[in-house]
């Protein structure tokens, strides 16, 4: 390793200098590249004397989502060179403007010379456009300006319901398709697509793949790279776009004329090279794109440079246009060769033109691709290709490329390492879920009985979730699907989830056919105020919830109700009824159930509009300072939590995380996380304290060192670059996780390195996993695929656990190589949400899974979340901790110097950010010290079971039951384990599983919460202790009660409801806590409620089913001693909360107890519970 020093030059450079620029390097990401491409048409356009205008329009969607956002961002460098961008309503308008681009001369003077036309958009979007698309490219681009149409191909639907490739589609319409395979190649090919457009009179097509559209490169800014000098053709044509015009000879001129020209164009532009040629080649190798740069890495993994390949006898070609193929290049690459292997992902484009050129020709290379020699499958026609794949690929095809011991050994290599995937066992996995506080958490619950029809956008993700939404359509198409099924089913309704970016791009033809059709259906149009999905772009400046309503009635829809988290917004309005139509009623959430319940009897088209704004924009927005940032802050007070995971039922709130103790899982707010939603509260739990005026607390330390400077520490070395340094970073979206990647990228641009750094987007954004790959050299030719391949991992940031265990992050770690920096954290996934109570999260077999890919001594264990959140107060800065932890131990190939420059570039945070890579440098050096250093805010505490000794847990236990009622109790407690202790010992000497299980489950039984003990878990000091803690300021709290002799039904379930009290009500609890003596007596003023009724039976079944069970304990039926005496950890939680509990743990008592001396006992407890709820 060499270290470095401060002195070291790093480069000057700017975020602008991507926009800026025309000569020289600058990092940026695929979207960026599509950005600085109209810029550089701008300029080329005039340093050769023409005045070009230029106009960008389409519609969002993965892998181009944010698109947009990054035009938007570079507004002032596009007005400053007359180049108009407008966010289209659907792809298909959008399409169709951009046609009018091509026709500013057609309609009169212009002052400009021509007009070039950028089109994008995913590929569904394509496939929508098909119609457009084919008008256009036949009547053709106009002589100065050029069309070329952007789709963003998902091929392995990574972020969409539907995996995509549009070649074909580009094809059909006869439009040449360009195809980069790598950021460079995003710009360069967009000026070369737009040079052959004007050439040929053909709109381009480009393929913008996910693995380089969403990754990042450094990039030559040089806008002379590409050459413009068109050589003239023997029978010069007119191919460009004129009126009026022949329509069939439009068709004659593309295909025999504009198509021939795309055809030279390749010839002469170099868009298709020659990268290795033999002198005696015998085989050849054609691919472009995304399989081209598996392809390079995949040879270079083997050991194969362009020395190699060239004295192996191999020729490669790299196609920039995958359509159409010039004959003649196609023929003299060819002339010779014995073989012709295509690389090429989905169906076989080039492969087909190619044995089309070649059927006739003799001697004919053996074209192998989609098929091998043997006739059997080669390269897959679904999924995509990886440098894993191709190794294999060429293996089998191509023998003779494989037989050094170089390739030998990587091939060996890669068996191993799918053996030992395939036989790593299924561990818990993070999949995309709602944000916290996301308004689909409560928006697509539904009425019992009902079922959902679902669509495009982040509400598509309820299909996973408990909330009886069945299939979905396409983008437009929601509730279509109705109007076929519902003449012939029994069911007579459906509700269909419709989002309102949906609506606005094409939804409401889908609510005008329903009208049309008389179906009995209700939209519930989702208007959360932005695309969530691709990063929260405003759908329009004039789309107003008022509007869209006047827009349905005005359709036919029969009736309207509007629900939102804040009605009282509209009912504070100057206009009569908020701006609403009459007759359209205004409600709170609470009333969802109710209102879906009468819709669903309505006859006819009805919506149910819900306004709730994105949790992930208001996130944004308040932190940019636009939204106020509500003053209040959930918080569960951990000894009244019965952890029944009610709040997580009525949330659905990924924030309400697990917190296991002695008792069981119990629940608290992760107050990082946490969006303010407080739909958590409403869980029927007496546990929820809201807050006013708190703040998360900082540790002290932190606040010392933020007056004065930091002690100093050594300076790290770095890894090395030989001859590329590979890390994966694995977290959870919406985390940070990719800055932690852009970092790490842009610090190598300082120092002069080369690097690509790839990230997922989209769905994964929304609580999934998220893998951040950089790739570090000394220069680009050590860099072809973005993507880390298998086995490959220098370092794994393990910023989270879960993911660090994915398939995907395993496959690139490998025994003597890679290292890991894991965060021991472990959040709560979806499976937790959905599962409160029972869901296990394998930590062990995940941690276990790390160890055996790369050796248990390179796995180093670091507890960033814990560090970050009593130091920083916020878990978001765990993921620079992470960094700063593996650049103090030398794993990272960039400079300190660096790093800290390239935060500071970033220009977000930086001086907590800065603070944070500090303290994980600490922690590196010393973590034992900076875990003493930082006092405890919000800790996640696991609590190991069976620590503790069983005589002091009786005397804890016991003492607690003191506190919670007199020493009589207590003594009852005691004897009962006591009993248990001595029965077991006699029937299994050395075990405890039985005495441990009734200690647990007859303390809890026994210390019942009812408003006497919730009252002293208030006040007997360890809540205030808690709440110092966690927080800072004087916080007023409201407590979140439904208190039995005062609180009010809910008229639809019966079930009390929960009202907040103000600070006063601790007076009342201390109160309370005082005449605990009432408990259970006559004069109890609670104690004749059904709850309290079916708890003290309960407390009485406990014990004489425990005690009848002792006399016959034998080795043979101890085990199922142990489980009936379980059943009892299944009774949790308040009110009907707890009575439903009780009345499952009853059925499987009733169960469990058959033969055992225990079934009498067990079976009269059952019959004396109320027949109607059994």
């Amino acid at each position: 390793m060499n270290h470095l020093t401060p002195s070291q030059t790093l480069a000057d450079v700017s975020l602008d200098d991507k926009y800026v620029n025309t000569q020289g390097q600058a990092f940026m990401s695929g979207m960026q590249a599509l950005v600085r491409l109209p810029l550089t048409l701008h300029e080329r356009g005039l340093r050769a004397g023409t005045k070009l205008g230029g106009y960008i329009s389409g519609y969002r969607g993965s892998p181009v989502g944010t698109y947009d956002m990054a035009l938007w961002a570079a507004q002032k460098h596009l007005d400053a060179r007359n180049i108009t961008f407008q966010a289209g309503v659907n792809e298909e308008l959008a399409a169709t403007a951009v046609w009018g681009s091509q026709q500013v001369h057609l309609l009169g003077d212009s002052a400009f010379d021509g007009v070039f036309g950028l089109w994008y958009g995913k590929a569904p979007g394509v496939d929508r456009s098909i119609d457009v698309l084919r008008h256009a490219n036949q009547a053709g681009s106009s002589a100065q300006g050029g069309v070329l149409a952007i789709a963003g191909d998902d091929p392995n639907a990574v972020s969409s319901t539907v995996t995509g490739c549009s070649d074909y589609d580009f094809v059909s319409v006869g439009m040449p398709v360009l195809y980069p395979a790598s950021v460079q190649d995003m710009l360069d090919f967009g000026v070369m697509g737009i040079e052959l457009s004007k050439y040929s009179g053909c709109w381009v097509g480009f393929k913008a793949v996910t693995d380089i559209a969403e990754s990042s490169a450094i990039v030559d800014l040089d806008i002379h790279r590409v050459r413009a000098d068109w050589p003239e053709l023997s029978h010069p044509a007119d191919v460009h776009i004129r009126w009026p015009d022949n329509r069939v000879e439009q068709e004659r001129r593309l295909y025999e004329v504009k198509l021939a020209r795309a055809k030279a164009f390749a010839r002469f532009s170099g868009i298709n090279q020659i990268t290795v040629a033999a002198p005696e080649a015998r085989i050849g190798i054609i691919s472009a794109g995304k399989p081209w740069a598996d392809l390079m890495q995949a040879l270079h993994d083997l050991g194969l440079g362009h020395d190699d390949l060239a004295r192996l006898g191999v020729r490669l070609l790299k196609l920039g246009m995958i359509y159409p193929l010039d004959q003649q290049q196609i023929q003299e690459f060819t002339l010779g060769l014995d073989a012709v292997l295509v690389v090429e992902e989905k169906r076989g484009l080039i492969e087909d033109q190619l044995k089309s050129i070649l059927f006739g020709s003799t001697p004919c290379p053996a074209v192998l691709g989609k098929l091998g020699r043997d006739g059997h499958t080669l390269i897959p026609q679904h999924g995509e290709t990886s440098p894993a794949l191709l190794a294999q690929v060429l293996a089998r095809s191509l023998p003779v490329l494989v037989s050094s011991p170089a390739a030998q050994t990587r091939l060996v290599l890669l068996k191993t390492k799918e053996q030992a995937l395939q036989s790593t066992p299924a561990l818990a996995a993070r999949t995309p879920y709602f944000c916290s506080g996301c308004p689909h958490n409560s928006s697509t619950q539904l009425p019992e009985g009902s079922i959902a029809l679902a669509g495009i956008g982040c509400h598509w993700l309820s299909l996973f979730m408990d909330r009886h939404t069945q299939t979905f359509s396409q983008m437009g198409g929601e509730g279509a699907s109705w109007l076929g099924a519902m003449g012939f089913s029994s069911r007579q309704h459906v509700f269909t989830n419709l989002g309102d970016g949906t609506y606005h791009h094409s939804g409401i033809l889908a609510v005008r056919a329903a009208v049309y059709a008389h179906a009995n259906i209700t939209y519930k149009l989702l208007y959360n105020d932005a695309v969530a999905m691709t990063g929260g772009q405003a759908i329009s400046d004039t789309f107003t919830p008022q509007q869209i309503v006047k827009q349905l009635l005005a359709e036919g829809v029969g009736q309207v109700v509007v629900v939102s988290d804040h009605p009282e917004k509209y009912r504070q309005m100057a206009a009569p009824n908020g701006g609403f139509p009459k007759g359209v009623t205004l409600h709170g959430r609470d009333e969802l159930d109710s209102l879906q319940r009468a819709l669903r009897e309505t006859a006819g088209v009805t919506v149910l509009l819900y306004d709730q704004t994105c949790a992930a924009e208001k996130r944004r927005r308040r932190k940019r300072g636009t939204l106020a940032d509500p003053d209040v802050r959930a918080f569960i007070n951990e000894a009244v939590c019965e952890g029944c995971g009610d709040c997580s039922v009525q949330s659905n709130c990924i924030s309400v995380e697990p917190l296991e103790t002695e008792l069981g899982r119990k629940r608290q707010i992760n107050q990082s996380s946490c969006n303010k939603d407080t739909k958590c509260v409403d869980g029927f739990c007496p546990s929820f304290v809201t807050l006013a005026g708190a703040k998360p607390r900082k540790s002290a330390r932190l606040q010392q060192q933020e007056r004065s400077a930091t002690p100093p520490m050594p300076a790290p070395q770095r890894a090395p670059v030989l001859p590329a340094h590979e890390t994966i970073i694995t977290g959870i979206g919406g985390t940070g996780v990719i800055t932690i990647g852009a970092i790490l990228a842009m610090a190598a641009r300082l120092e002069g390195l080369s690097a690509t750094c790839l990230d997922q987007t989209g769905i994964a954004q929304k609580n999934g996993a998220v893998l951040s790959h950089v790739r570090i050299a000394r220069d680009a030719s050590s860099l072809h695929a973005p993507r880390v391949a298998m086995a490959n991992a220098d370092l794994v940031l393990g910023c989270d656990m879960m993911v660090a265990a994915s398939p995907a992050a395993l496959a690139t770690m490998t025994l003597r190589r890679t290292r890991v920096a894991l965060n021991t954290h472990l959040a709560p996934h979806a499976a937790f949400v959905l599962n409160p109570v029972g869901a296990e999260f394998g930590e062990d077999q995940l941690r276990s899974a790390i160890d055996r890919a790369t050796g248990a001594e390179r796995v180093h264990a670091f507890p960033a979340t814990r560090l970050a959140t009593q130091v920083f107060g916020d878990a978001i800065a765990a993921n620079m901790l992470m960094l700063g932890y593996a650049l103090q131990q030398g794993w990272l190939p960039v400079s300190l110097q660096a790093i800290q420059r390239a935060i500071e570039i970033n220009g977000v945070t930086v001086a907590a950010n800065l603070a944070a890579l500090d303290w994980g440098r600490r922690a590196a050096l010393d973590l034992d010290a900076v875990l003493r250093q930082s006092s405890p805010a919000q800790t996640v505490r696991v609590v190991k079971r069976g620590e503790e000794s069983i005589d002091s847990l009786i005397a804890r236990r016991s003492k607690d039951l003191v506190a919670y009622q007199n020493k009589a109790y207590a003594a009852r407690f005691e004897t009962l384990v006591r009993k248990v202790q001595q029965a077991e010992q006699q029937a299994m000497a050395g075990t405890e599983r039985l005495t441990r299980t009734v200690l647990t489950q007859a303390y809890r039984l026994m210390a019942t919460k009812d408003e006497y003990e919730v009252a002293r878990l208030y006040t007997d000091g360890r809540f205030e202790k808690q709440l110092r803690e966690q927080f800072e300021g004087d916080p007023k709290l409201s407590f979140h009660l439904a208190p039995p002799l005062f609180a009010k039904r809910d008229p639809a379930t019966g079930h009390l409801k929960k009202q907040a009290y103000g600070p006063w009500v601790l007076s009342v609890m201390r109160l309370l806590t005082g005449l605990k003596g009432l408990r259970g007596g006559w004069f109890d003023p609670f104690g004749k409620t059904a709850e309290r009724r079916l708890e003290r039976q309960l407390a009485r079944m406990y014990p004489a089913m425990v005690e009848a069970l002792l006399p016959t304990l034998t080795t043979s039926n101890h085990s199922a001693a142990v489980t009936l005496a379980g059943i009892a950890a299944e009774v949790r939680g308040f009110g009907h909360i707890k009575e439903r509990q009780l009345l499952q743990a009853a059925k499987q008592w009733q169960q469990a107890c058959q033969g055992t001396a225990a079934e009498p006992v067990v079976m009269a407890f059952v019959a004396s519970l109320p027949m109607a709820n059994l």
